[in-house]
């Protein structure tokens, strides 16, 4: 688990690093930061338009702890700003406009049930999940499910969308893996941190 101050500077990496990029057409290094940057941890990076209701415009990250954790929120920034496929490149117009969340990830482990028992292995509010079949996959983090409303078997036919399946690929064979997410969040575009709690928004 992070500390709040942990948390604090992983979304200001995060927003560094988007902002240097966009601006600056440069890509920052990983320096001087907390010991716990350089273990290698799974993370996300999401972009939300601030208004009335928070509207997505990038989330890009790496479900696996394949890079050090300063590094992979680095990347991950720049990728949701600049290579989301739903959305257009970020323009640094918009940097003062988007809030910024950053999601650390425990191992993905995969849930062993038979299939029709796989809703009672999942709690809103705590699991994201990743259903994988072949070469299709597909991640939804933990918040997902909370700002949706989706219960279980929803949030599972909702993966299976994510990863280009049927909805029910998850009833017919394909891996459903559970995780954890942390989650830190700007309240507003470069202002004050908070941890985000979801079991309070169930």
């Amino acid at each position: 688990m992070l500390t709040k101050t942990e948390g604090e500077t992983a979304v200001r990496l995060a927003r560094r690093a988007m902002e240097e990029c966009l601006r600056n057409k440069i890509k920052i290094m990983p320096d001087n930061l907390p010991s716990l940057f350089k273990e290698k941890r799974g993370v996300f990076v999401t972009l939300n338009k601030k208004k009335t209701i928070k509207e997505l415009r990038g989330c890009i990250g790496r479900p696996y702890p394949i890079l050090p954790l300063g590094e992979a929120i680095i990347v991950s920034a720049i990728n949701a700003a600049r290579e989301d496929p739903r959305f257009d490149p970020v323009e640094p117009g918009e940097i003062g406009d988007l809030v910024i969340e950053v999601t650390v990830l425990t191992l993905p482990r995969k849930i062993k049930a038979k299939p029709r028992d796989i809703p009672d292995k999942i709690k809103i509010g705590r699991d994201g999940l990743i259903i994988a079949t072949g070469r299709c996959q597909g991640l939804l983090l933990p918040q997902v499910a909370v700002e949706h409303g989706f219960d279980c078997s929803e949030f599972l036919c909702q993966t299976s969308m994510k990863a280009g399946l049927m909805p029910d690929a998850w009833l017919n064979g394909a891996d459903v893996y559970s995780f954890q997410g942390q989650i830190f969040e700007e309240i507003e575009p470069g202002g004050e941190i908070r941890e985000k709690i979801l079991s309070n928004e169930c």
